[in-house]
């Protein structure tokens, strides 16, 4: 049976404008064309280090995302982030991380694959071009933004690794490093943060690897040097400061699923009639706006990842 999901008010604002609508795939597929040196040298803003350690930043070029919409500025994007591992105060977090070392670093693929292998983070970036990929990030505290990553499809790296026949999730884990993560001394938590995507999700052209933002590397605040990006999930999925990604045969556990699956599921996709105990789904806020504006099913990629689901009851595969 084919999943059904009950329709919200949409604002005249969020409705896709029809040649957006007839060239979303277009658009996904220009998006690749430009390569991270190519980016960085035509039209990527002069930021210093000092800049993406936090400063204010104001010479951006504007970019919009392909329903039109600007993206937030550096300054939203570096200053209001999840990163639990540093703090549970968003508005701390770029404070906290000011020191962390994302050099050097190497990310472990491994599990159900032919080819197991050790990156360092220096050869994913020579090997794989890095493209921007400008998408709409949802929390599911209700607020939400618009980032230009930088990065590249998460299934380049996996069909160079080979996942085997019996792989049908991929596992995801974050650095687990108390000198560095200092929340990490939390006991609240199971450490470390783990996350999981269903193997074809993974494998999603919209699924990305992103290793920058506005054209400069991760800062450290999202998720340095490289994290996880699936747009049509809420932002927990999108796991930060990656070192691990396994291929496995059963679904993993997950960091906030562990936490309370009553309100956390595996899927964690956008869903406005799937709500939560203390934050409304049906709208959210998006950063630096005052009003509020309609939450839209798969954050508004319905179009490119609804045929995912084909079947499934979203409200119980939550």
């Amino acid at each position: 049976m084919t999943y059904k999901y009950k329709s919200v008010p949409v604002k005249s604002s969020e409705i896709t404008p029809y040649a957006h609508y007839l060239s979303r795939r277009e658009f996904l597929k220009a998006a690749g064309m430009v390569t991270g040196s190519a980016l960085l040298a035509a039209c990527a803003p002069k930021v210093s280090a000092a800049a993406v350690a936090g400063s204010k930043v104001t010479d951006l070029p504007v970019r919009r995302d392909e329903f039109g919409d600007p993206a937030n500025s550096f300054e939203d994007i570096t200053h209001y982030n999840n990163f639990y591992e540093f703090s549970e105060n968003k508005e701390a977090v770029h404070k906290l991380s000011g020191d962390f070392k994302s050099h050097p670093w190497t990310v472990e693929v491994y599990g159900l694959v032919n080819h197991p292998r050790t990156y360092g983070i220096e050869d994913l970036l020579k090997k794989f071009p890095q493209e921007e990929r400008i998408y709409r990030l949802r929390c599911v505290e209700a607020w939400s933004m618009v980032i230009p990553w930088m990065g590249f499809p998460l299934a380049s790296l996996l069909k160079e690794v080979e996942p085997t026949s019996d792989a049908k999730f991929v596992r995801f884990e974050t650095l687990l490093d108390q000198t560095q993560f200092p929340h990490q001394g939390s006991h609240l938590y199971p450490w470390p943060y783990q996350e999981g995507l269903r193997l074809d999700e993974a494998m999603h052209n919209l699924t990305i690897l992103a290793t920058g933002v506005y054209g400069q590397p991760l800062p450290n605040q999202n998720g340095a040097p490289i994290r996880l990006v699936v747009p049509w999930k809420y932002g927990f999925k999108s796991i930060k400061s990656i070192v691990k990604i396994e291929l496995v045969d059963k679904q993993p556990a997950t960091f906030w699923k562990t936490i309370n699956r009553k309100q956390y599921g595996f899927y964690s996709n956008v869903n406005p009639n799937q709500p939560h105990s203390r934050w409304l789904q049906t709208s959210e806020r998006r950063i630096g706006e005052l009003g509020h504006r309609a939450t839209l099913m798969f954050n508004g990629y319905a179009e490119q990842v609804a045929s995912l689901y084909e079947g499934m009851d979203l409200n119980k595969n939550y």
